[in-house]
């Protein structure tokens, strides 16, 4: 992800830190959807594909999707679709 994109960039790695153990999850899901309504309209200028597929991959059918997983399946579907978005183009 280059550096003309610092809100996806900055989302992209707040997931990063999650799945490299940096984040417990309880401390990722309270941000989770601030940072995300913070960033969402500058991810959106930046890149609005890269924004919607942010949203669709990570928010929609990561995090909301994960919410009574345990925390080793949470883990992984937040890996998964991680990784969705890495095959899609991200960083």
């Amino acid at each position: 992800m280059d550096n003309s994109k610092p809100n996806i960039r900055f989302m992209m790695r707040y997931v990063e830190k999650y799945l490299d153990g940096k984040t417990k999850r309880f401390g990722f899901e309270l941000d989770f959807k601030y940072h995300l309504l913070r960033r969402w309209d500058g991810m959106c200028e930046e890149d609005l594909s890269h924004a919607k597929a942010f949203k669709y991959y990570m928010a929609d059918n990561g995090f909301e999707a994960g919410e009574d997983l345990s925390g080793r399946k949470y883990k992984e579907l937040i890996k998964k679709q991680y990784e969705s978005l890495i095959e899609k183009g991200f960083k």
